[in-house]
């Protein structure tokens, strides 16, 4: 409120050209007045409206009467006393007859009115619960520095004595604004009733004041902290609840289904009228996916509604960030938005795993989806920076050309030309990037595709010696991904450097048509530096514009691919009518009525004219051949496959037992309980039906011992023993079990039935389908269904299908060897290989310190203590994984000379020298244009204007040719760089040892493989390229500035020296934050890694909603420290602004003080320069920042370099000659081997010999040691003890690919790869078709291929999918039968089939394999009975050996194996 006693009137009043006012003050003192009483009440009615529907809508509790705000109220009151006085004294003095100027009365009423509405803002504030205002601070600071300075200036005018009264009432007004405002830069108390509950460790931004929300200081403890120390997870704040999982993805979620449904709604109208025009009838459904550009829209009108209030404040922050400073912390909102749809779009897709058909699983693979959450969502994300680039570059071009207009006149048209000239090339840029970039992306897609499965499944590559096969196919992949990548860069460094060059070009014509047209027109300073300035600033806006373009390219392809995958083929929720209901024994409980079923809507059938009724409590026993359509009829039962016809319905809750087992990377108890609250009495109940307690009892930490990824520190019968358990814990009404005892020995196979699924088990009472090849279960099942081709052939009680002799008899039959009685029949399975822990090994049987015994007791019963004591050891989990490690502190030097020596010397010297030349030829032209501004004019036209004009264009097209070499040279020297880094990469993990695999998660692996590839693809030599550029160009601005005015060098210094120190403060905490966000950004991978494997499972227990939760969790704790690295980033960012703006201030000063002896073009080059340097020094402190936040991938890249290593694949002197081995003789002396250096041996002191060409069997109980023995003989697991001899030929002196590719290796799990059926069956590319179709033919499948589309090039999904297990288990075989080598292990290769096509495998076997040297590790007892000899395995140790006759004859353990398989 500055009034003066004289009213702002007369003709001198904005006169700014006389010199008395000019020497006394900056501005006029009426302006300075007139805007210190209008402004602030504008600002505060313009702004104050709309921050009260703000408040109406985003209320955040209730503030108590604090003395804050006391403080605020009496402030308040007394400058609305103050106000009111001074429009009572205006009033007195008029009625007096006074003669008063009208401002005298207007001014303090507005005041008063003005400041009534902030008072009831205050109190509004407190209702609200806002701690701390940034619209008041605005208001308090503007009403006091505007009438500060004009009270300032009246002071000095010595006017006091004309009105004492208005200016001690000023004077008094601007003592209480100041107040007011020191009150405002403090924050008040936290919400008496909050909104949100209290967070543990809240964020400290809400207990900031709002100068420090502004400047960031809020962050500064957490920067500090991590510069001193290493930064933990109580270091990191606790994410808001408008920012949590749970929030977003719900909103997005809604937002995407609704556009979905529209999108459809409007795609049935088009069609309807597309088609009903022509008079044809249109289909009940027309997909949605069929319309071009239909995946994106949905998506993208999702993110913009749950998006655009943030969006729409951040892109107006940013437009008035440069006028007022507050709107700063806005600008985070837009990393924040970033944050959040990560975490929304993270979460669909995770939905979107849970609910995936099986078509679209099949379709689909575990790497793409890892794709998607780590590459596609980071592109999309990152288009949100630059989308605004598009139409402010536009705005800022306007304003520019609009001042070079006013400049220069009609010259001005000519920098449009050039600038419109270059957008058709762009334009086209834009469309072939966009080519380039899906085909990257595919090439991405295959690779991790492919990754994903060999990383998965690298027991059987290593068993079969095909690592370097699959290397090569990954890494020409890689190959094709990076062609794709180098050509969009060098595209991209096209439109880099037109961008750049667009600014020269620009000034070249500007100023050549400028002065060589018209003859009055001469170059002076200021027209060549103003002009070099608007075009800098002008260059400035339009950098952004292909990165811009950029961004938008890689977010419409990443942007195309998650709403593709989104898209996909759903479960239908009602293909199953399910009621929770249990009911009564009798009752219907499963009823499938005319049910037709297929596992697309597009493909044929699988099941055909279903009609199956199941009472409640019934055991059904499935069985059929190889491909009838038993697993289908479960998946079915689940809901799973696409219902074409008919209903299903089940009553009560449901439990699944996959063919495949699936488990957890958790420990043994999660996988059990899977989410369920802990019974621990009935967990121990479970684990002893279930055959696991010997198990458990070894494993190093009992059921807290946590297992390996997708269970592979488990056998293949120890995995689907859990598998089964997890299913009978639920205690379900309905359980649906897919071959839960194939991979069972006889023994533990008819515990498990009698125990748990038999008539007298944990189960009785329910409904059970049970799935088999046993067949010696049937006579105890109450109803046997006999499936043929898809369809129902005969069901029936067993007698009664005996008596019918159907397809039943005709089953049994084909199982049956010549010769046999049948009654006998009966099966022994074992596992796939030697347990972690076994009940036959001696191992620990307990944690550190102390004992645990967890094995039953003679009575075969455990004591609840023994199981208390079990679960309640939570210390110590087994070994830890590959990723338990994080780094600590700055990225070490050692890993930017990694990058570098990647890069390759001659190509760093090379850019260097590209880069300096070009910079040299950006200074020469700056300074040649400041001598040309000097030159001297004769009769107003400069003699060498030409001269100067093409010495300028020569330097300026040096400058183009050298950026653009350099950029190119980056780029693709990154692309080098990532290749060498990645195939290092592959080179550190492939030769691991198995156990690294066993212990570290897959999503681990795919995170290196996928997202931090990406880093090292894209990111590093994009923040080579800035950094080089700007700090280049800060070289250039340093020395135009030290040449011009060497005075401007003593602030230079210091500024660059806290420059540096900023920079290493804030990269310590980048750089662990950047490592703590790779580590939980990993373990989001593994879990959606991890439930696109087991959805089925998930959906089946109903247990959506927990999983969910979990990933909800991981992200959240991801994004935990993503936010505080995004405000650390704005913390920067402030800090560096503020810093640039001294060095400008210092730049000018210095100029003003050196004016006697500088020209004016050189001014203009220092001054332009320092105006340059300010953003170039920024920038390029940020460029290093982000580059050592990037480097930490590849710090991350080279996690694996020390991990223990196989030995060589090949030996250059091998002790085996060629041909080795010759005749198969194979000699175990005191061998020995443990699965861990801390583990006592598994197997110890075994010592046999087999002849060549001799078949022997290797039996024994689960656990005994016998595939452990195959693991030794492939050197899968080193010998601890002793040796083994191949033809007398250690193999210890052999290379192990030489090894293993003479070995043939027939494993129980079945493995596909991605890729044609052709190169799954000749990895090596060694065999014909022709011998590839007799194999087939063998295994009798020649039928199968023959019929399939591309028959040999027919595409295998990932694992197989698109084949049922039998399938796969047979080409398997048909794999295994073109080896043709002279040893064959046979390991459970036969469990997924059913007998009578067993009978014919080991027929084909014979005769394919007559003249090697077998080992046949039985699964079915009575397969080993023409063994030439029988090893029988017990403890670790060799028991028993002989032929079967003998072994029976002597009635050891083997004659009580035989009993247990009803084979005697």
């Amino acid at each position: 409120m500055a009034a003066s006693a004289e009213p702002c009137v007369g003709q001198d009043v904005w006169n700014g050209t006389e010199p008395e006012p000019t020497a006394l003050h900056l501005l006029n003192v009426c302006f300075l007045k007139t805007a210190g009483v209008w402004v602030p009440p504008m600002y505060l009615w313009v702004l104050g409206p709309i921050y009260l529907l703000y408040l109406h809508r985003h209320g955040q509790g209730y503030l108590r009467t604090s003395l804050l705000f006391k403080a605020k109220l009496v402030l308040g009151l007394a400058l609305i006393i103050l106000c009111t006085s001074s429009v009572s004294v205006a009033l007195w003095r008029i009625q007096r007859g006074t003669p008063q100027a009208p401002e005298f009365l207007i001014h303090p009423t507005v005041w008063l009115t003005t400041m009534s509405f902030a008072m009831f803002l205050i109190h509004t504030e407190r209702k609200k619960g806002v701690r701390a205002s940034g619209v008041l601070f605005g208001y308090w600071l503007l009403c006091f520095l505007l009438p500060a300075t004009s009270a300032a200036q009246l002071t000095f005018r010595g006017d006091f004595q004309s009105d004492p009264f208005y200016h001690l009432s000023t004077y008094l007004c601007l003592s209480l604004v100041a107040a007011q405002f020191v009150l405002s830069c403090l924050v008040d108390h936290p919400p008496f009733f909050p909104e949100d509950p209290q967070q543990p460790n809240p964020c400290p931004e809400a207990e900031s004041s709002f100068p420090s929300r502004v400047t960031f200081w809020w962050v500064s403890g957490l920067v500090w902290r991590g510069y001193r120390r290493t930064l933990g997870p109580e270091d990191l704040w606790s994410l808001s609840r408008e920012n949590s999982s749970e929030e977003l993805v719900s909103q997005l979620e809604r937002e995407w289904t609704r556009n979905c449904s529209v999108a459809q709604r409007h795609t049935k109208v088009r069609a309807a009228r597309k088609k009903g025009s022509r008079g044809v009838q249109i289909p009940e459904m027309e997909p949605l996916l069929e319309q071009e550009g239909g995946w994106r829209g949905p998506l993208l009108r999702a993110i913009w509604q749950m998006s655009r209030s943030t969006f729409l404040l951040a892109t107006f922050a940013i437009v008035i960030s440069d006028v007022f400073r507050f709107a700063v912390p806005k600008l985070l909102r837009v990393k924040v938005l970033q944050m959040r749809i990560r975490t929304a779009i993270t979460g669909l897709v995770y939905r979107k795993v849970l609910v995936l058909s099986s078509a679209s699983r099949k379709a689909s693979a575990v790497g793409d989806v890892v794709n998607l959450v780590s590459v596609d969502v980071q592109r999309l994300i990152d288009c949100f920076i630059y989308l605004n680039g598009l139409w402010m570059t536009v705005i800022w071009m306007a304003i520019c050309f609009i001042y070079l207009w006013q400049l220069l006149g009609l010259s001005a048209l000519t920098a449009i030309a050039v600038f419109m000239s270059l957008l058709p090339l762009n334009f086209f840029i834009t469309k072939k990037r966009k080519q380039h970039q899906q085909e990257h992306m595919r090439q991405k897609d295959s690779r991790a595709r492919l990754t994903s499965s060999v990383m998965g499944n690298m027991k059987i590559v290593k068993s079969h010696g095909w690592e370097g096969a699959f290397l090569e196919r990954i890494l020409r992949i890689r190959g094709q991904e990076l062609g794709a990548l180098r050509t969009s860069n060098l595209l991209f460094s096209v439109s880099l450097v037109s961008f750049q060059v667009s600014t020269f070009l620009a000034a070249l014509v500007l100023f050549a048509v400028h002065t060589l047209v018209a003859k009055e027109n001469a170059m002076d300073a200021e027209k060549a530096f103003v002009t070099l300035t608007v075009l800098a600033i002008l260059n400035k806006a339009q950098a952004f514009l292909p990165f811009s373009i950029n961004s938008v390219i890689q977010a419409r392809v990443s942007l195309d691919r998650l709403a593709a995958f989104l898209c996909l083929e759903e479960v239908d929720p009602g293909a199953v009518d399910s009621s929770p209901s249990r009911f009564t024994v009798g009752e219907t409980c499963i009823s499938v009525h005319d049910g037709t079923f297929a596992w697309s809507r597009e493909s044929t059938p699988c099941l055909r004219r279903i009609n199956l009724t199941v009472p409640q409590g019934r055991l059904l026993a499935v069985v059929g051949a190889v491909g009838a359509g038993k697993s289908s009829l479960l998946s079915a039962l689940l809901g799973e496959l696409s219902k074409v016809e008919g209903s299903v319905s089940i009553k009560g809750s449901v439990a699944y037992v996959p063919q495949e087992a699936w488990v957890q990377h958790t420990s043994v108890v999660e996988n059990v309980c899977f989410r369920q609250k802990l019974d621990p009495l009935w967990l121990e109940r479970v684990l002893e039906a279930c055959a696991l307690w010997p198990d458990v009892s070894s494993f190093p930490a009992g059921v807290h011992t946590k297992i390996g990824e997708q269970g592979m520190s488990l056998s293949g019968g120890q995995k689907q023993r859990l598998s089964l358990a997890r299913a009978v814990y639920r205690k379900a009404a309905v359980y649906l079990l897919d071959d839960p005892l194939a991979a069972l020995d006889a023994h533990v196979g008819q515990h498990v039935f009698n125990q748990v699924i038999g008539p007298s088990g944990l189960l009785h009472g329910t409904t059970r389908i049970l799935v088999t090849h046993v067949l010696h279960v049937l006579p105890q099942a109450d109803w046997i269904v006999v499936l043929e081709d898809g369809a129902i052939a005969e069901m029936g009680p067993y007698q009664e299908l005996l008596h019918r002799k159907g397809a039943l008899v005709r089953l049994l039959d084909a199982a049956r060897h010549p010769g046999d009685s049948g009654d006998g029949e009966t099966e022994l399975t074992t596992e796939a290989k030697d347990p972690r822990g076994s009940a036959g090994c001696e191992r620990p049987t307990g944690g550190p310190g102390r004992s645990l015994k967890l094995v039953p007791g003679k009575d075969g019963t455990t004591s609840e203590a023994q199981t208390r004591a079990a679960l309640d050891e939570p210390e110590w989990t087994g070994q830890p994984t590959a990723e338990d490690g994080v780094r600590n502190g700055r990225v070490k030097a050692t890993m930017y000379l990694t990058y570098l020596r990647a890069v390759g010397a001659p190509l760093c010297l090379y850019v260097l020298f590209l880069f300096l030349c070009q910079q040299v030829a950006s200074f020469c032209s700056s300074y040649w244009l400041s001598l040309w501004a000097d030159d001297p004019t004769v009769d107003g036209r400069q003699t060498q204007a030409a001269l100067r004009g093409s010495i300028f264009g020569l330097l300026g097209c040096l400058q183009a040719l050298g950026l653009f070499a350099a950029v190119a040279m980056v780029l693709l020297g990154g692309i080098q760089a990532s290749s060498l880094l990645f195939r290092r990469l592959l080179w550190d993990v492939v030769p691991s040892p198995i156990g690294f695999f066993e212990r570290t998660p897959l999503g681990n692996l795919l995170n290196h493989f996928s997202k931090e590839t990406d880093t090292v693809d894209v990111d590093i030599p994009d923040k080579v390229r800035s950094l080089l550029i700007y700090g280049f160009g800060l070289l250039e601005a340093i020395l135009a500035i030290t040449v011009a005015t060497p005075l401007a060098a003593v602030a230079i210094l210091p500024l660059v020296a806290l420059y540096t120190g900023l920079q290493s403060l804030y990269a310590a905490s980048l750089c662990q934050l950047r490592r703590l966000e790779s580590a939980r950004h990993s373990r989001v991978c593994s879990h959606v890694a991890e439930t696109f494997q087991g959805s089925a499972v998930v959906r089946a227990f109903q247990a959506q909603c927990p999983f969910v939760a979990q990933s909800d969790a991981y992200v959240d704790e991801s994004q935990r420290v993503t936010f505080p690295r995004l405000a650390a980033e704005r913390w920067l960012v402030v800090n560096l602004e503020l810093l640039g703006n001294v060095l400008v201030l210092a730049a000018a000063t210095c100029a003003v003080l050196s004016k006697a002896h500088l020209s004016a073009g050189l001014v203009g080059f220092s001054v332009s320069a320092a105006l340059q340097m300010t953003q170039t020094l920024q920038w390029a402190v940020r460029s290093w920042a982000d580059l050592e936040s990037s480097i930490v991938s590849v710090e991350r890249m080279k996690d694996y370099d020390r991990t223990p290593k196989e030995a060589p694949w090949r030996l250059p002197t091998c002790a085996a000659r060629s041909p080795w081995p010759h005749g198969g003789e194979i000699e175990f002396r005191n061998f020995g081997l443990r699965y861990h250096p801390e583990l006592p041996l598994a197997v110890r002191g075994v010592s046999f010999k087999i002849h060549a060409g001799e078949k022997v069997g290797i039996v024994g109980r689960t656990g005994a040691g016998k595939s452990s023995l195959a693991g030794g003989l492939l050197r899968l697991l080193e010998a601890a003890e002793g040796g083994i001899w191949i033809d007398g030929v250690s193999i210890a002196h052999v290379g192990l690919h030489t090894l293993r590719s003479r070995i043939t290796v027939i494993p129980q799990d079945s493995t596909l790869f991605p890729g044609s059926l052709r190169t799954n069956l000749d990895v090596l590319s060694e065999h014909t078709d022709e011998a590839i179709w007799e194999a087939l033919e063998t295994v009798q499948l020649r039928a199968v291929v023959a019929s399939l589309p591309g028959q040999l090039q027919y595409e295998c999904a990932e694992q197989g999918h698109n084949l049922s297990v039998g399938q796969k288990q047979l080409l398997c075989l048909a794999r295994a039968l073109l080896r043709k080598t002279q040893i064959l292990i046979l390991d459970e290769a036969t469990a997924a089939v059913d007998p009578g096509t067993e009978q014919q495998m080991q027929a084909a076997l014979g005769s394919w394999f007559a003249q090697c040297t077998v080992l046949l590790i039985a699964h079915r007892l009575r397969s080993v009975m023409d063994c030439a000899r029988v090893l029988v395995m017990d403890k670790g140790r060799l028991a028993e050996s002989g032929s079967p006759t003998q072994l029976l004859a002597q009635q050891g353990l083997f004659y009580r194996l035989a009993q247990e398989s009803g084979l005697i």
